[in-house]
């Protein structure tokens, strides 16, 4: 059976937009026919992005500003886009950051925000647009989840390994909640990708001692994105090395993993 990825009199609602994987995937969208509706905190970027699928594929662009940090946020923009008499037909769950530094040593302020932008944001913005697909009978979400969300945690930015693997099983549980509706459901685990994300991080100098071969490339991560959501994959992990990795991790024995990560991070595993 043959699948369509044509997005024509379709529109996605893209969160994160503004920069990195969220611009790449809606440029990809676009190529595909569908019209958009961007989300994120910087108006500027919002806009040029607009400006720049407007101009160059024709594309019908909405730009919402908001920030997910915000509880009220994910209600505001449903409440929105209905008030706008838009249809969402497509929901990419990008918006994303991370918090470095050890977990002790942050502000709990900070941890609350990172998990309301992406676990609890995610989650509601999936119930709400999620039940208006299916009585539609088509639908895409797109969570971005990470490869971090299939490896054991590590120390140091603590919460972002964990989220990651809540996106999944959310995905995951979502995916075959949904079979049979026309509603599909993937989660998206990339690596390390060439965005602004690492320089938000604050350690850009840091991941560019990396080997090459690690790194991926927006535009191939967007592309593959759109593919998996398609194609109906519950996840998709980009890359063959992130493949081997993860199924390296899933064959090494708990004990074994929580040595080798005691010794990356310096500690010595108590258990």
């Amino acid at each position: 059976m043959s699948i369509s990825y044509e997005g024509k009199g379709k529109r996605a609602l893209i969160t994160g937009a503004s920069a990195g994987i969220g611009a790449e995937l809606a440029r990809v969208f676009a190529e595909h026919g569908f019209d958009l509706i961007l989300v994120a905190r910087r108006r500027e970027k919002l806009e040029a992005l607009a400006e720049e699928l407007a101009r160059d594929m024709k594309t019908d662009c909405h730009i919402i500003v908001a920030d997910l940090g915000d509880p009220a946020a994910p209600r505001a923009i449903f409440d929105e886009v209905t008030s706008r008499g838009l249809r969402v037909d497509a929901l990419v769950n990008n918006a994303g950051y991370g918090i470095p530094g050890f977990f002790r040593d942050t502000k709990w302020e900070d941890q609350a925000a990172l998990i309301q932008v992406m676990v609890t944001a995610v989650a509601e913005l999936c119930h709400l647009f999620g039940p208006c697909m299916k009585a539609r009978g088509y639908g895409r979400i797109l969570n971005i989840a990470s490869v971090a969300g299939h490896l054991p945690a590590s120390a140091g930015g603590t919460l972002y390994s964990a989220s990651k693997a809540f996106v999944i099983k959310l995905s995951e549980a979502l995916h075959f909640e949904y079979l049979g509706t026309g509603v599909h459901v993937t989660a998206l685990c990339p690596g390390f990708t060439w965005s602004e994300f690492h320089d938000v991080m604050g350690n850009r100098e840091e991941m560019n001692r990396l080997p090459k071969f690690l790194w991926l490339d927006t535009n191939r991560v967007a592309r593959e994105g759109f593919r998996a959501v398609m194609e109906n994959d519950p996840v998709y992990i980009n890359g063959f090395v992130y493949r081997l990795i993860t199924w390296f991790v899933d064959i090494t024995p708990d004990h074994l993993l929580y040595w080798l990560i005691g010794r990356q991070s310096g500690q010595k595993p108590t258990a």
